[in-house]
């Protein structure tokens, strides 16, 4: 079975999918991830999946509502209960120092977006365009999430690790850097030759000398 099988079982776990239902949502995890949305055509989808076109709109009315059926169950399933408690192991353990904590978020974040990418990647080209993709974002993941990452700052803050400015500039700053690595690294420059570890300590002082004190 593949990634992207694996994906969809997940996602889809106690619904009964016909095997051509299966096939149309692997063709448009995949379309979606590589070209976008609105650069898919529904007949790119059919050919993909060995199907007719008219069988996508049997099962899905619109285009938008086969994008639906894939991420819906992706925030419901897969961030509420995976993402965001699987980042809680992280959040949940106590690190003396900023830099430490810094190293495990990124090899937490890195674990998940290479296992999730082709869904991922979606999310990532969509939320801009499609209003209630983004609401379910902040619902499910960024609210209490940043809540929790800044609560941690004013601590690394309280031990002079951390410059004093507020808490939530701090993280923005952060969560912007750690996640435009993983970005340029898995979806924007796949192919370059990348040393991981190396990245991501230089991510890491990157962060750090921005924010690190200097006496």
């Amino acid at each position: 079975m593949s990634e992207e099988e694996r994906l969809v079982e997940q996602l889809f776990a106690g619904e009964k999918l016909t095997d051509k239902q299966k096939k149309i949502i692997l063709a448009a995890i995949e379309s979606f991830s590589e070209k976008g949305y609105s650069a898919t055509s529904t007949s790119e989808i059919a050919k993909k999946a060995g199907v007719a076109e008219g069988t996508i709109f049997r099962h899905y009315k619109t285009k938008k509502e086969l994008l639906m059926s894939i991420i819906g169950p992706f925030m419901t399933k897969l961030i509420a209960p995976y993402i965001v408690k699987d980042f809680h192991k992280v959040l949940d353990q106590k690190y003396d120092h900023v830099e430490d904590f810094l190293r495990a978020t990124m090899e937490n974040r890195r674990n998940v977006v290479k296992r999730l990418l082709p869904v991922i990647k979606i999310l990532l080209q969509e939320i801009p365009f499609h209003p209630e993709l983004r609401e379910q974002f902040l619902n499910h993941i960024a609210k209490d999430t940043f809540d929790r990452v800044t609560e941690l700052i004013k601590g690394y803050q309280e031990k002079g690790q951390i410059i004093d400015i507020p808490p939530a500039s701090v993280a923005r700053l952060a969560v912007t850097s750690l996640l435009g690595f993983l970005f340029s690294r898995y979806i924007l420059f796949p192919e370059l030759e990348w040393d991981d570890e190396a990245e991501t300590e230089r991510t890491i002082q990157f962060i750090l000398h921005g924010l690190g004190k200097t006496e």
